[in-house]
């Protein structure tokens, strides 16, 4: 599964855009340099439901946002995705 596949599932679970939790890890102070991932992944894990894997792709997005290593891109690989900037807007709003 892809990155984005990763944050498009998550919004499906959850209704909420990447974007939006980026917001909410922000008001929870979760953002800061400092703040472990563990507990990030804790809160998502009680708040919503999200197993290690989606919290941690959640994780990245909030502590480096929507830019992810070039090395994942255009591999053909299973975990390959099409760019090296992910979409945190929501599926809907997505350009083709």
């Amino acid at each position: 599964m892809s990155f984005q596949a990763y944050l498009d599932n998550i919004e499906d679970k959850t209704g909420l855009t990447p974007r939006e939790f980026i917001t909410l890890a922000h008001e929870k102070g979760f953002d800061a340099p400092s703040t472990k991932a563990g507990v990030i992944v804790d809160w998502l894990k009680a708040d919503f439901d999200l197993g290690r894997g989606h919290a941690m792709a959640l994780v990245h997005v909030i502590k480096n946002g929507e830019k992810i290593d070039a090395k994942h891109v255009g591999t053909g690989t299973t975990h390959s995705d099409a760019s090296d900037t992910l979409w945190l807007d929501g599926k809907q709003t997505r350009p083709e």
